[in-house]
C-alpha cells in the first residue's frame, strides 16, 4: 500500500462515509415509502429508543436541528401514533417523547431492515469488530448505539 498523507487519507475516510451513508439511505428508501415514514422521522425513531428521559430539545440536539423543526417532527409522529409525550418525572415543564407500541414496531423493522442490507455485512466479525472499536475511538463522546446517521439535514419533508 502506498503512503497517503494525512490530510488526503481524512478526505478519503470522510468520502467512504458518505458512501458508506449513501448506501444505507438508498437501501432504507423502499422500506420508509412503505412505512410513510421521512427520512428524518426515521432517524428520530432510531434515536429515541436510546435514552429513557429523551425530551424534544435533547432529540433536537442528537438530530442537530433546532427545538422548532423536533417539535413539528415529534408533532407529525405523535399524530400518527408512533410516540407519545409524557410528563418529565423531575422537571414538570418539560415533556418526555417516548416511543408507542406502534413505534417500537416500525423502529424494529427500520434496524432490522438496514442490517440486514448493512454494507459491513461484506466483512467478517472480526473484521467488524475491529472497525467498531475505530468508529467508537473516532466518535469520543457521541452517544453509543443504533444512533447515528450522520446526516445533517433534518428539516422535515413532507412524504
Amino acid at each position: 500500500m502506498r503512503w497517503v498523507d494525512d490530510a488526503h487519507l481524512d478526505q478519503d475516510l470522510i468520502g467512504y462515509l458518505f458512501a458508506l451513508r449513501d448506501q444505507v439511505q438508498a437501501e432504507l428508501k423502499v422500506l420508509l415509502r412503505e412505512l410513510e415514514l421521512t427520512d428524518a422521522q426515521a432517524d428520530a425513531l432510531w434515536r429515541l429508543s436510546g435514552e429513557r428521559e429523551m425530551t424534544a430539545r435533547r432529540l433536537a440536539d442528537r438530530l442537530n436541528c433546532d427545538a422548532s423543526t423536533a417539535t413539528s417532527m415529534i408533532d407529525r409522529l405523535e399524530k400518527h401514533g408512533l410516540v407519545r409525550r409524557v410528563p418529565h418525572p423531575t422537571d414538570r415543564r418539560a415533556k418526555i417523547v417516548q416511543l408507542t407500541p406502534r413505534g417500537c414496531e416500525l423502529r424494529e423493522r427500520v434496524i432490522r431492515h438496514t442490517a440486514e442490507r448493512s454494507p459491513f455485512a461484506r466483512l467478517d466479525h472480526d473484521s467488524r469488530l475491529r472497525l467498531h472499536s475505530l468508529f467508537r475511538e473516532a466518535a469520543g463522546d457521541v452517544p453509543a448505539g443504533p444512533a447515528s446517521s450522520g446526516r445533517d439535514d433534518h428539516e422535515e419533508e413532507e412524504p
